[in-house]
């Protein structure tokens, strides 16, 4: 990091703190305040399933396809779901070029824990394809980071479910997939939205922007689903977190996911 890029982190840091003191945000919103969510499904013409969700500034594009692969050992009759994650050098000055670094693969890795966890897809429709080598679907979710202004988690993790929601199965002929061809729905048995919180001088603030996040000590993101169970958590950065902190965020996050839920 160049020296002018310290100092003017150095100052959004010491902006946010004096502004929290008076308990304001940058942008004016509650500290547990999300900015306009918006999600567009159906966005990509070619993919199996597709949106695109906005948080604020934030953009985050999901793609869903679906391919016959191997099941994993210890579950051979359940089909496989995997989510990667690609941030694009033009979504933000940070982002550069080349394989997928350790926050794109962090961000794809707590997506996919709430998924996985929530058990939001129903695996065992997928296993059953009657693939004569014992093949079943796996369902890819691709996010494509497109626009970085803070909190990419909770945008990816709208986008990716808001994708599931509109994904099509193909028809399967013989054990392989007929492109182009609608089976119908994905079968899911719930939803999954996370919710994100940053501790900047104390304070833990929902939704951080960008310029929050340079001030934050430490991030925690709880993922629920929609039947009301707790399903997915994910700490980073050196600041610690209370029991009493901890359970009034999970509670924060139970009344504030329904603003995300009703996107989808």
């Amino acid at each position: 990091m160049d020296m002018d890029k310290m100092i003017l982190e150095q100052v959004k840091e010491e902006y946010v703190k004096e502004l929290l003191k008076a308990g304001k945000r940058t942008d004016g919103r509650a500290l547990d305040q999300y900015r306009e969510i918006s999600v567009t499904k159906g966005y990509l013409r070619n993919a199996e399933g597709s949106a695109l969700a906005c948080i604020g500034a934030t953009k985050v594009l999901a793609g869903v396809k679906f391919d016959m692969l191997e099941p994993f050992a210890d579950r051979p009759a359940e089909g496989v779901v995997m989510v990667n994650c690609e941030f694009s050098p033009a979504a933000h000055p940070g982002f550069n070029p080349g394989p997928p670094d350790e926050n794109s693969i962090e961000l794809a890795r707590v997506v996919d824990r709430g998924i996985r966890s929530a058990e939001a897809v129903d695996v065992a429709a997928l296993g059953a394809t009657g693939s004569p080598d014992g093949k079943v679907l796996g369902v890819f979710i691709d996010l494509y980071v497109l626009d970085h202004s803070g909190n990419l988690t909770d945008c990816a993790a709208l986008a990716a479910m808001a994708a599931l929601k509109d994904a099509k199965v193909p028809q399967l002929k013989a054990g392989k997939i007929v492109r182009g061809s609608d089976a119908g729905r994905l079968s899911l048995r719930r939803n999954v939205v996370t919710c994100t919180f940053e501790n900047v001088a104390g304070s833990y603030l929902l939704d951080a922007n960008f310029e929050e996040e340079v001030a934050s000590d430490g991030r925690l993101t709880i993922g629920v689903s929609d039947d009301g169970f707790v399903c997915a958590g994910q700490k980073s950065g050196a600041a610690s977190i209370t029991k009493d902190a901890l359970l009034g965020l999970a509670r924060a996050t139970m009344k504030k996911s329904g603003e995300l839920f009703a996107h989808i």
